[in-house]
């Protein structure tokens, strides 16, 4: 990736030092790249409501849909998709980053089969609102279909496997797979859900047990040909406004941010040991707890005004009831950090995006987003 960075007047503005990468993202976040890749020939989503591009739509049981205003009220022709945004979300903006023009369509909205027959097929995401690691997160009862999860979503792309194996053959699938990006953002709903249980598990346990299962995900994507991973860990949980409205002064709630970190740190040994075994994959690790406190604790570089306050919602902190077309809905969705009570807004999306394509160590490792289709 090249990088063109803002040039500094001699009288200009000047910047602290421990600011200076604030700004330089928030430059990149207004468009301010020009990106050289190899080619992708395609991407692969899997994930819960933070890359949900309208897979629960195709749910008729899910109680976890947005498919209905005042969602997608910046979204082009202000449709609502069944993205938890105003707009575009974190998976879209990677993919335009990558040469595609937003997310690939859900699963259940695609021809796999006639797609890749004429040649037309880049990709599939599979994420689904509400879902988690576990097979039980976001699922209400056994008999009703709430969320897709991370187990169904590998058989969904098993599917996709073997129809490309059908049309392309075994080489040829191999090495359109191999060059393919895919993008993981899942493990908030597992925590969550714990940790709110009449009986949780203590973190000590829990986040082990989340490594566990995750490896067993991604071993399975591996033995299916996928190699290089763009993971998104899990955010700073503890200062989403579902959970401000319960502290005082509407501060984070540290103990879901100090599971969210222990959550990362696990990921961080699960991938390098990974990679120690597999010497051909590439993978890419975003620290989303330390990106999104960067951009609370030095809001207004990013141009945010609102950080504890909710652009769609109702009651305290516009988080006490959830976004719909009776909701309050805040006119400057720029200026907000958060969509609803747990979304990011467009905008906030946007800059996690640039973040993870071009981000310095601290923030996504041991390469970023951008250099793994060269790696």
């Amino acid at each position: 990736m090249k990088v063109i960075l803002p040039k500094y007047k001699e009288n200009g503005p000047r910047f602290p030092m421990e600011k200076r990468f604030v700004f330089v993202v928030f430059s990149l976040a207004i468009g301010v790249v020009q990106s050289v890749n190899a080619e992708v020939p395609a991407i692969f989503v899997l994930g819960d409501s933070t890359s949900d591009v309208g897979t629960n739509n195709y749910l008729p049981q899910s109680t976890i849909k947005a498919n209905f205003p005042h969602h997608g009220v910046d979204f082009p022709f202000a449709i609502p998709t069944g993205r938890f945004s105003n707009g575009f979300n974190t998976a879209d903006y990677l993919a335009k980053l990558f040469g595609f023009k937003k997310s690939p369509p859900p699963f259940f909205s695609q021809n796999v089969k006639f797609s890749i027959k004429i040649r037309k097929f880049r990709g599939i995401n599979f994420s689904s609102a509400g879902s988690g690691l576990l097979g039980s997160t976001g699922q209400t009862t056994p008999l009703q279909k709430n969320v897709v999860t991370m187990g169904e979503q590998l058989l969904q792309f098993s599917t996709v496997h073997n129809d490309l194996l059908a049309f392309k053959g075994p080489l040829e699938t191999e090495k359109f797979l191999s060059k393919s990006l895919f993008f993981i953002s899942i493990g908030s709903n597992d925590i969550m859900n714990n940790y709110y249980s009449s009986n949780p598990i203590p973190k000590e346990y829990f986040i082990p047990k989340l490594g566990l299962v995750y490896e067993k995900h991604l071993r399975n994507l591996i033995s299916l040909g996928a190699r290089k991973f763009g993971i998104v860990s899990v955010p700073a949980l503890g200062c989403c406004q579902s959970q401000r409205i319960y502290q005082a002064n509407g501060e984070c709630l540290e103990e879901l941010n100090n599971q969210a970190r222990a959550f990362f740190s696990t990921m961080k040994l699960l991938l390098g040991n990974l990679r120690l075994e597999y010497k051909d994959i590439k993978y890419s690790l975003g620290n989303t707890v330390d990106m999104t406190l960067n951009v609370i604790d030095n809001a207004l570089a990013f141009n945010f005004k609102y950080v504890k306050t909710a652009c769609c919602g109702s009651g305290t902190l516009n988080a006490q009831g959830s976004c719909t077309p009776i909701s309050d809905l805040c006119s400057n969705r720029n200026e907000y950090l958060f969509w609803d009570s747990f979304h990011p807004t467009q905008t906030a999306s946007k800059l996690a995006a640039f973040t993870l394509y071009g981000g310095e160590p601290r923030f996504v490792s041991p390469i970023n987003f951008s250099q793994l289709p060269d790696a």
